[in-house]
């Protein structure tokens, strides 16, 4: 008899959840609850179905009618939605944490708060606010050194640099003024000036264990430019880590976070994204994410040669120390390939041709993001369409080989960073 699992969410990530999953040597069965038809998941699953994955009566109906014994929720808002709650409820098992302990994403004055509650060291000093009152007050004693956070789920985009993103205290005390008027809250927060890296890891409520450091290219444009997007690349391993600073992340940040979360009532078992600002061989705490971070998750699973299903399932069953997990030594390098005018205002429904002439050799992949099969054509519709991830003994091989593909595909209506991995490819 097959266990059957439920996938939650239908981008990139979730293509490459699946396309792990689907190695597994376990007697399985996956359906996808989608916002759309991804290709690359379509080929990997018994059944998806396009439907609202945030209503949990919708999910729970399904996944009683598909006799679900497993769910893996791959977006952060089901999981603000309570849709993990829901499923524990007819007794699925959830990889994914409760609504209760997403908060440390869903809402950042939360997760600054708990680090202040368990005194666990690295946190900015900050400030929350739902009005203007005070706002120039504290960003001049900041020194005009701040950040500028939306207090709620904004797709990596609701951060805004001053200095960067604004310019002049007109621009800010606006950006301010536009998410009151939206009824937000929103964070001031000292800047960090560094170098940020992220570090991602499969908890079971008792057991942690790290993948390996991986790097975000969040700005749009080359040389870390433009505003900020979802991301448009990833590499890893980082050139910053080593046994040292690794060390204090697990001690400083990573076990304290996890006794502070049992200590609010409910053990956390999902993925926990700890995104970190790395000054002078210290780490800071930018920011957590309760799911895999994205194009995070497509550069690292590749590299994963430890039964995936394996990992999460135990994980589920409070038995994740029972696993040794293992990774390639390989170098793995993500490029993001985007929407002309993302992540301001693009064209969608665009197809997308030639996409059969692209092959894939041992090492090379290919993600759907924002795409949609209809009838055999395969469209863009969203502003990251697809992710190109080669694992090589070298960084500037892999971009070489990804910048090969982009080009024999073709696509006049997209554009890439051509220098993803410039930190660590001179």
């Amino acid at each position: 008899m097959s266990t059957n699992i439920l996938l939650i969410g239908s981008g990139a990530r979730e293509h490459a959840i699946a396309r792990s999953c689907s190695k597994s040597s376990l007697n399985y069965k996956i359906f996808c609850i989608g916002s759309g038809y991804n290709p690359g998941i379509m080929g990997k699953c018994e059944d998806l179905v396009v439907a609202n994955f945030n209503d949990p009566n919708v999910v729970t109906n399904y996944a009683k009618e598909h006799k679900i014994n497993y769910a893996i929720i791959g977006p952060e808002n089901p999981l603000q939605a309570g849709i993990a709650d829901a499923l524990w409820k007819i007794n699925v098992k959830v990889f994914g944490p409760t609504q209760s302990l997403a908060r440390i994403e869903t809402s950042k004055e939360f997760a600054r708060k708990m680090l202040k509650d368990f005194n666990i060291p690295g946190g900015p000093i900050f400030k929350s606010f739902i009005s203007l009152k005070g706002v120039e007050e504290f960003c001049n004693d900041l020194q005009n050194e701040f950040v500028i956070k939306f207090d709620g789920l904004a797709g990596g985009k609701g951060v805004k640099v001053f200095g960067e993103h604004l310019h002049g205290m007109g621009q800010a005390l606006d950006y301010c003024k536009n998410i009151i008027d939206k009824g937000g809250k929103f964070l001031i927060e000292e800047k960090f000036i560094g170098e940020e890296f992220s570090l991602m890891s499969f908890c079971d409520g008792e057991t942690i264990q790290h993948m390996p450091i991986v790097q975000d290219h969040k700005r749009a444009y080359e040389n870390d430019t433009g505003p900020n997007t979802g991301g448009m690349g990833a590499y890893s391993p980082s050139r910053l880590i080593n046994e040292d600073l690794e060390k204090k992340i697990i001690n400083k940040i990573i076990k304290p976070t996890l006794k502070g979360l049992e200590k609010m009532g409910t053990k956390y078992n999902g993925f926990l994204y700890t995104g970190l600002m790395i000054i002078k061989n210290e780490p800071f705490l930018i920011e957590y994410n309760v799911r895999m971070g994205d194009p995070e998750c497509q550069t690292l699973l590749p590299k994963l040669k430890t039964d995936f299903l394996d990992i999460l399932l135990a994980s589920c069953d409070e038995k994740l120390d029972t696993i040794n997990i293992e990774w390639s030594n390989n170098k793995s390098l993500c490029i993001v390939l985007c929407s002309k005018g993302y992540p301001d205002k693009y064209e969608k429904n665009l197809e997308i041709e030639n996409l059969e002439t692209i092959s894939l050799n041992k090492e090379e992949y290919l993600f759907h993001a924002g795409t949609q099969k209809k009838g055999e054509k395969v469209y863009a519709t969203g502003g990251r369409v697809l992710n190109f991830v080669v694992l090589s003994n070298s960084f500037k091989d892999a971009r070489e080989k990804i910048i090969k593909k982009i080009n024999k595909l073709g696509w006049t209506k997209g554009f890439y960073r051509k220098d993803i991995g410039f930190k660590v490819i001179k």
